[in-house]
Formats: structure tokens, C-alpha cells, sequence
């Protein structure tokens, strides 16, 4: 199948990928995209079939409006590892001139509606047929090209072909794709390549867009339950190129499996909210198992943990449908767990980042949750500018790890604040007097609840009542906390510690209580059992923010997605 392929090339002359015999490939089929400025310019568009890449120019390249097909010329079969040839083929041979892999995914048959990527097989006999019979309709995740397209062969001849984008929420007939010039592998564009800047042979191991080419990555079935990898909470902002920021969002963690078309969301403490936010389930239907924020924006499109409140406590169906309307979720992604068949949990997360954006489905109410690298001083500066709370620094190549909290993920938040157990209260005096004083709280240590002072300030008229109607239900005999805490005279009243309170607070004092602390809200979906003391400062070596242009813009357009 790669005769006429070899037959035009000499492979002492250029460093095209001779051909080879296909490797045997377990997930998805691969499809690439690659600007090519031969004689003319023109897209190479490839699909994975048989064991290589059959292969068609389109010399305008592809386009987002359904309204314009998009001339396709087949040409001869390409091997597999040409998904990831960047360079320059030079003068004299054939197709000579400038080459960048402008997209690269995955791609699936999608005739009535059916998808294929779990089953490779079923995926390249559909996709063979297709092209037999002269038309293909497929899906692609990629990073620039993502939903419905088709190839449909002409009668003007035996190798042209149209290539055009199905009406689905991918069409965009405003949107120039071909501006987003930037290779999606080495980040050059033809300029560079002209200029003498050639992509790292070293950068980029196995076939992109390949998940069983992903180091680290695991055949295996979906989990039927997981619990969220937690962030330490960090003494403040700091600059590495071995990390990487994202912003820190004021919302609910949820976690969404995706099997058959059916969502189910988790909480932080793996309660089922699928039904508490319908219509999120239902733009999830076509994803993966996803990490991810559950977040409602005020009127200045900041996320709002007051407005989520308003709704996570609701049962009644008509009461969810009228949040809905008045007050949409938006689901922020930022990890990306299991795909296809594959578990990517012992991935780096920096690829898995990448082939998150790659295979996700964005929507008006999905969206991807993009980063910084390195620079967090300037990710932290412009997050607390927008109004955010701060940033999670993530190390680039950290495992995912289930429902533990790890130094490799850590929360910079722009006040001290932390989450408390709430073990007990005061009496209320003169306005308070039907409610509470001040909350009792502390954090575990082991099996022990340690004290570690009062909070009486923070709260609203709303707050005082709500919250003291639910310490009623949880008093007790019992005093939660394994020392007395040192509250002289004063009269506490003792609650099963079930209630978790985030508190902002100046300071530690020398004897572990916290200074100024003021309370911000109750937190419902972290389990107490998780409470331990937060970490004293700490230290992560000498910064290395670079201060410049480039680097305030690329925090700056991260958090514009917002």
C-alpha cells in the first residue's frame, strides 16, 4: 500500500519517515492535518485506515462554514509515523518546501449518529467502507477541528474528492480556523520553519494524538466511583517551569463519567448531583470521565459560590428546571481521567492536559480550563486582578492520585483562608441572642480534633439563622475536640463535628489559634475527615518569573475564557 510512496521519495535526501509496516495501534483512529507550503500551499488531510494514512490535499483548506466544500485531491497512502513529520523537505525532492502538523486527533465513523472510538476494529471497517462507497461521515477531536464533517467523492474524477463540515455546534461560519496558524506539536508556523527554526526532534515521542503512545497509560474499564486528587493549600505564589497554573475557581468540584451516552456527576464526596443539574448532564453526553469545576457566574461573569449555594440543596424537579433558567452551570474541565478504554491517571498531567484539549467537546456550558506555564507569580498577579481567588499550581508531570491531597497540587490563594471542623459553639448575646455567638472549630490530626479557636464575625442575618438551625440537629452530650478548649466563662455548646466552615484569617499566633479569622461560608462537599491543619509556609526555591510581555499575555488570555 506505501509502494508509491517510497517510489517518489529519496530518503537519503529528506527526513520523511520511510515507509514501514503499520504498528499496531489499541485506541482510537488517528487523523492529522498537516500545512504544507509546497509549489503551492495547501492542508494535507489524513485518516488513519488499514494500517496507514490515506491522504488528500485540500489546497484552501479546511473550513468551519458547511456552506463552502472544500476541494480534495487523494494522493498516494502515507505511513502511520507521518502523523508527526515536521520540517523541511528540501529542494529537488518531492513535495519540497515547508511542513507543520497544524492539527492532529482522533477521529470516528459517525453515520447515524454512531461513534466508534471504543472499538478500534468496528472504527476502521465503517471508515474503509465509507471510502469504498465513495462517502465517509465521521467526528474528529482535535485540537482545531472537532464534530461532524464528510468526504464525499465527485464524478469529475477517480481522486477528487469534497471535504465539508456538517451544521452541529461545531460550524462556525464567522470563524477563520486557518488563522490559528501555530503547529499544535512545536508551536512554529511556516515563518519559522522558512527562517531557519526547526521543531525539537527529541520533543515528541510516538504518534500524537495516540493514547496508547502516552507514557504511563493503562488499558482498563471506567470506575464506577472515584474520589477527586486534592490540592495543599500553599503559602504563596512562586515561578518554575516545572509547573504549570490555572485559575482558581469559586465553585463546586465535580467529577462527570460518561458511559454510553449516560452522565453521572459526583461530588468531592462521591454524592450523585446528576439530577440537581440537568442541563450540564446533558452537554456531557458525548464525553469521557472528566475532572472538573462546577461554577455559577454573578453579573460581572465572576464564578459565585453564593449563587451555587442557592441550588445544590434543591430536590424538587420544578424548582432545578427554574434554576436553570435563572441561574446556568458552567463545567470548567481541567483533567481528563479515562478515554476509550484507556486510563490516563498515571499519565504526566501535562499530556493528559493536552489530550484533554484535544478530545474534548466544548459547549456553551463545557469549556476547557486552559493554564500557564511556569510563570505562577504572573498567573497569580493577573487571576487576583480578575477578582479570582487565586491559582492551582500543578507540577507538569504529576500522576493523578484518587482521592488524596498531595504537595504536587497546591492552592495560592490571595487571603489566608482555609476550611475548619466545626465542633461546637457560643451562646448569642443582645442581637444574636436566638442564635449563636461565635463557631468552635478545628482541624484533624490524625483521629483528634484539635482546637483551634473561635470565629463570631463573617456572617449575615440569613447565615446566623440558617446555620444555627443545622448546628441543632447535630448537637451533642460528647465534646468533639480531644483537648477543653480554653474558653474560660463562656458556655460552648458541643455538635457532632459534620460541618466544615472556610474561614479567612490574618495569621497562626505562636500558639497554633487562628488571628482575625472571619468567617466566609460553609463548605458542603468537603468531608471533615479531610480537614487537617494547613501547611505552614514553605519554601520552592528561587523564582524564575519572567517578567515580560509575552508572559503577562499569556496569563492574560487563559483567564480570558472566563
Amino acid at each position: 500500500m506505501l509502494d508509491r510512496y517510497g517510489h517518489k521519495r529519496d530518503f537519503e535526501q529528506t527526513r520523511e519517515p520511510p515507509p514501514q509496516p503499520a504498528k499496531g495501534g489499541r485506541g482510537p483512529l488517528l487523523f492529522v492535518v498537516q500545512k504544507h507550503a509546497a509549489r503551492n500551499l495547501h492542508y494535507d488531510f489524513r485518516l488513519e485506515v488499514d494500517g496507514v494514512l490515506k491522504s488528500w490535499p485540500v489546497p484552501k483548506g479546511p473550513s468551519l462554514n458547511p456552506k463552502e466544500k472544500r476541494l480534495a485531491m487523494q494522493v498516494e497512502d502515507h505511513p502511520l509515523d507521518y502523523a508527526s513529520f515536521e520540517g523541511v523537505i528540501p529542494k529537488g525532492s518531492y513535495g519540497a518546501g515547508q511542513v507543520i502538523v497544524w492539527d492532529v486527533g482522533t477521529y470516528s465513523p459517525d453515520e447515524d449518529g454512531r461513534l466508534s472510538f471504543h472499538d478500534r476494529n468496528e472504527a476502521n471497517a465503517r471508515a474503509a467502507e465509507g471510502l469504498a462507497v465513495g462517502k465517509l461521515s465521521f467526528t474528529l477531536r482535535g485540537h482545531k477541528l472537532k464534530g461532524s464533517w464528510t468526504l464525499i467523492k465527485t464524478k469529475r474524477g477517480p481522486t477528487e474528492w469534497l471535504l465539508i463540515k456538517h451544521s452541529d455546534g461545531f460550524a462556525d461560519a464567522e470563524r477563520d480556523v486557518l488563522a490559528e496558524e501555530r503547529s499544535v506539536l512545536s508551536g512554529l508556523n511556516i515563518e519559522d520553519l522558512r527562517e531557519g527554526r526547526l521543531p525539537d526532534p527529541t520533543r515528541h515521542s510516538g504518534l500524537p494524538g495516540r493514547l496508547d503512545d502516552l507514557p504511563g497509560v493503562r488499558r482498563g474499564a471506567m470506575p464506577a466511583r472515584l474520589r477527586p486528587m486534592l490540592a495543599e493549600l500553599a503559602a504563596g505564589a512562586f515561578s518554575d517551569p516545572n509547573w504549570l497554573f490555572e485559575p482558581k475557581l469559586d465553585g463546586l468540584r465535580g467529577l462527570a463519567f460518561i458511559r454510553d451516552g449516560q452522565v453521572t456527576l459526583l461530588s468531592r464526596n462521591a454524592n450523585d448531583i446528576t439530577a440537581q443539574y440537568p442541563a450540564l448532564a446533558g452537554e456531557l453526553a458525548a464525553q469521557m470521565l472528566l475532572d472538573g469545576e462546577i461554577v455559577a457566574l454573578d453579573k460581572d461573569d465572576l464564578p459565585s459560590f453564593q449563587l451555587l449555594q442557592q441550588r445544590m440543596h434543591l430536590t424538587r424537579r420544578q424548582d432545578i428546571a427554574r434554576q436553570d433558567a435563572e441561574t446556568p452551570v458552567l463545567y470548567y474541565v481541567f483533567d481528563l481521567l479515562h478515554l476509550d478504554g484507556f486510563d490516563l491517571t498515571r499519565v504526566p498531567l501535562a499530556q493528559r492536559k493536552a489530550t484533554l484539549a484535544q478530545a474534548l467537546f466544548p459547549s456553551s456550558l463545557v469549556r476547557y480550563l486552559d493554564h500557564v506555564d511556569a510563570d505562577g507569580e504572573e498567573a497569580f498577579r493577573q487571576a487576583t486582578k480578575l477578582g479570582l481567588e487565586g491559582v492551582v499550581a500543578k507540577r507538569s508531570e504529576s500522576v493523578y492520585e484518587a482521592g488524596k491531597r498531595s504537595r504536587a497540587w497546591l492552592k495560592i490563594k490571595d487571603v489566608s483562608s482555609a476550611e475548619f471542623v466545626v465542633g461546637g459553639y457560643t451562646q448569642g448575646t443582645g442581637e444574636r441572642a436566638a442564635t449563636f455567638g461565635a463557631l468552635l472549630l478545628g482541624y484533624y490530626d490524625g483521629d483528634r480534633l484539635v482546637y483551634v479557636g473561635n470565629v463570631g464575625s463573617g456572617f449575615d442575618h440569613a447565615a446566623l439563622e440558617e446555620i444555627h438551625r443545622r448546628l441543632q440537629e447535630l448537637r451533642s452530650d460528647r465534646r468533639p475536640f480531644a483537648e477543653e478548649p480554653p474558653l474560660g466563662k463562656t458556655k460552648a455548646t458541643w455538635v457532632r463535628p459534620q460541618l466544615v466552615a472556610e474561614v479567612k484569617f490574618a495569621q497562626w499566633t505562636r500558639n497554633g489559634r487562628l488571628r482575625a479569622p472571619v468567617f466566609l461560608r460553609l463548605r458542603e462537599e468537603i468531608d471533615p475527615r479531610d480537614v487537617g491543619r494547613p501547611p505552614s509556609p514553605v519554601s520552592h526555591g528561587p523564582s524564575e518569573a519572567r517578567d515580560s510581555q509575552g508572559s503577562r499575555d499569556a496569563a492574560a488570555d487563559v483567564l480570558a475564557q472566563l
